[in-house]
């Protein structure tokens, strides 16, 4: 008997962004769905993330930018997940995010960016495709 696909998604925010309420609805939102979450909470490090998803084996890394910390932090983010061997996906979301660094965080190899205007079928479907991808390569 084959086990229902759950994602397993850790969530949080970078450095001193304090503005939570996103992430903490994103977080009810995909587990709503069916994901597993864990919510890494504020004050995160690339280092942290890493470590996050390595303890939870999760599948995606959502991160809410609110704050423009994470201009400096995902390519930080990018190269300690290369360095690890780690396979994971990277997924933003937030309302600061505008459509040139949002083409700059893909080319640095961030898998899907949501701006404000995300409708919550497409975060939910896209996040759960980049998980099963994910495990996929895994096996």
């Amino acid at each position: 008997m084959q086990t229902a696909f759950i994602p397993r998604i850790v969530i949080g925010l970078f450095g001193i962004d304090q503005h939570e309420v996103g992430a903490i609805a994103v977080t009810g939102l995909l587990r709503d769905a069916g994901m597993e979450v864990v919510y890494a909470g504020r004050f995160n490090t690339p280092e942290k993330f890493v470590r996050e998803a390595t303890d939870e084996d999760a599948d995606v890394i959502g991160i809410s930018c609110h704050s423009w910390e994470y201009i400096h932090f995902v390519p930080e983010l990018m190269r300690r997940i290369a360095d690890e061997g780690l396979d994971v996906a990277v997924v933003l979301g937030g309302s600061v995010i505008t459509p040139g660094d949002a083409e700059t965080m893909r080319m640095s190899g961030v898998a899907a960016v949501f701006g404000p205007d995300a409708m919550k079928d497409q975060m939910v479907d896209e996040i759960r495709a980049l998980a099963k991808a994910v495990r996929g390569r895994r096996r």
